[in-house]
């Protein structure tokens, strides 16, 4: 095999998606037995490119070399085989398998269809051990740690021979004692000729572990650099932000207004005894970073998730379950609206009227000239690209599709709005669009909460921002022109705040 100096050599990657181009003509190279850091904001185009790596995804254009060699992979499989393994956030473990299995699963040798014993897996054990002596391979998976599951998909990776482990947010679900310990798994595989490609919004622990950090942003290849080159966090933060500028925020009045949503000491599974208000006709931006808690926040609003604490809408104790929150006038626009937010094989006039069907219903029976009627109200007033209220919701676009959610939430009357994640994967005139609703509603009185991992979305509309990170809220500001977004992305990749 070729051993040249660079592991993996990336040249003018591309990977288009209908009216995305995810990863934009990305190149550059990853050195053998190093820790190479991938940063970005969330859409820089990480995932997308990792997901080439492994084969999940087919790219559009460009070439890799992996050894010096031309790569090419068609599912994480076939990469594995070729040198290439991922250790991704959501383990890619069976719980009730034992350690033994786990460790060959997918990679077990047969004879006629039939499995056979050789010693893969004795090879495998006697790796892990050398990893962590305290795993026994007889184990059941379900009653591992975070962290010691980790270690069993990192002795496949090893005893597979790969060149490569991909590191997808290892320490995200982990304590800092098995952050440490991770940490000298990782050293220890440099050590033993493996090349790690790690990514995490943890700064911090770019420094910590790195030798080298590629910074991603908006698709494009920032800089590749040394991590002895790198001038501290505040870099970073610039590499990974650039020179945004927000120029369509106009800051409101101070006008005292009453607090329609009253948040105190919220704490669950994610959430660490969180507290805000939101208040009439308030745009409210919650940003953070994959793992910050955003979408948890507003499940547990929501009542979808369990909670400790207490949450006051109108003055009243607000019951934790969905049905209590509508009914009290909350409305959730979710992260996934093809799955959560939308009835795919209805019309749109399925769709519309669904949150709130009292009112065009009379003694149990749907008024279908009510039920029309609402739905070109909502196509009007929205603009909904359609020739029909009879178009399923399957066949608009996702700007469209977006807007049929929020239609479904203005028809319940809701006073509060949820917005998370409200225009990924949705182009830009439909995002402006969708931008000029919010900024109507608010000014007919509504309130908006957006989570959003996108800081010129926050900053484009946003009246108040508040910051998370880890499951804390981190910092609160209200939105002006001296907004300072490097602070922001320094407190949101676990910075300390400044007082």
């Amino acid at each position: 095999m070729n051993r040249t100096e660079n592991v993996l050599e990336i040249r003018d990657l591309v990977k288009d998606f209908p009216g995305v181009r995810a990863v934009d003509n990305v190149s550059f190279d990853i050195k053998r037995n190093s820790v190479h850091c991938l940063v970005g904001e969330n859409g820089a185009g990480k995932s997308t490119l990792i997901k080439i790596l492994t084969g999940a995804y087919a790219r559009t254009s460009g070439t890799i070399l992996l050894n010096g060699e031309e790569y090419d992979s068609h599912n994480p499989r076939e990469a594995r085989q070729k040198g290439i393994s991922t250790l991704f956030q959501e383990l890619n473990v069976v719980d009730q398998l034992t350690v033994a299995d786990n460790l060959t699963l997918g990679l077990e040798d047969t004879t006629l269809g039939f499995l056979r014993t050789t010693d893969k897996i004795s090879r495998m054990v006697s790796v892990m051990n050398s990893i962590e002596p305290s795993i026994h391979p007889r184990q059941q998976v379900s009653r591992l740690s975070v962290a010691k599951k980790q270690i069993v998909e990192i002795a496949k990776a090893v005893a597979s021979e790969s060149d490569v482990i991909i590191m997808d947010e290892p320490t995200a679900s982990i304590s800092e004692s098995e952050v440490e310990r991770l940490f000298a798994i990782i050293h220890r595989l440099r050590e033993q000729n493996v090349t790690v490609i790690y990514i995490s919004h943890r700064l911090d622990e770019i420094f910590e572990i790195g030798d080298y950090v590629t910074v991603l942003r908006d698709g494009k290849h920032i800089g590749t650099k040394p991590i002895s080159e790198v001038q501290g966090r505040a870099e970073l933060i610039r590499m990974m932000i650039g020179k945004t500028v927000f120029e369509e925020y106009t800051p409101k009045e101070d006008a005292a207004r009453e607090p329609l949503l009253q948040v105190r000491n919220l704490s669950n599974h994610k959430l660490q005894d969180i507290s805000f208000d939101v208040h009439t006709g308030e745009i409210a931006g919650f940003y953070g970073l994959v793992g910050a808690g955003k979408t948890e926040l507003a499940r547990a609003i929501y009542g979808i998730d369990r909670y400790e604490g207490e949450i006051l809408f109108k003055g009243s104790k607000l019951q934790p379950a969905p049905e209590k929150a509508i009914a009290a006038g909350i409305a959730l626009v979710p992260e996934e609206r093809r799955s959560q937010g939308l009835f795919t094989i209805l019309t749109i006039r399925g769709n519309v009227p669904v949150m709130n069907m009292g009112k065009i219903s009379r003694n149990g029976f749907i008024n279908p000239s009510a039920e029309r009627n609402v739905t070109l109200e909502y196509i009007d007033k929205l603009n909904i690209a359609t020739d029909s209220t009879e178009k399923e919701a399957s066949k608009l676009s996702g700007g469209n599709q977006q807007k049929v959610v929020l239609s479904k939430c203005l028809f319940a009357d809701a006073d509060l709005l949820m917005l998370d994640e409200p225009t990924r994967g949705i182009d830009v005139g439909a995002k402006s669009e969708i931008y000029g609703i919010i900024r109507q509603l608010s000014q007919e009185g509504k309130s908006i909460m957006i989570f959003s991992s996108e800081l010129p979305e926050i900053m484009n509309i946003c009246d108040s921002i508040y910051l998370l990170c880890d499951g804390s809220l981190r910092a609160t500001m209200r939105n002006s022109d001296d907004v300072d977004t490097e602070e922001i992305m320094h407190i949101v990749t676990g910075g300390e705040c400044e007082e």
